[in-house]
């Protein structure tokens, strides 16, 4: 639901750059350079930001037990 803190595989932090990462995307930049410009070099990382569905104002929307 939320980007995780740091990459599953490597560790790497990560968390920072989903906002940056996000922006950039829609402003209509090509990901490759995205993750270029943001110093993700690893696939597992890479992986991590490209598989990641937002999900979190959708559950939001239900209430707690």
């Amino acid at each position: 639901m939320i980007i995780p803190i740091r990459c599953f595989s490597c560790g790497k932090p990560i968390g920072q750059l989903w906002e940056e990462y996000n922006k950039q995307i829609e402003q209509g930049k090509d990901p490759k350079k995205v993750f270029d410009e943001l110093g993700l070099e690893r696939y597992c990382c890479r992986a991590l930001f490209l598989g990641h569905i937002d999900l979190l104002e959708k559950v939001s929307q239900f209430k707690k037990f």
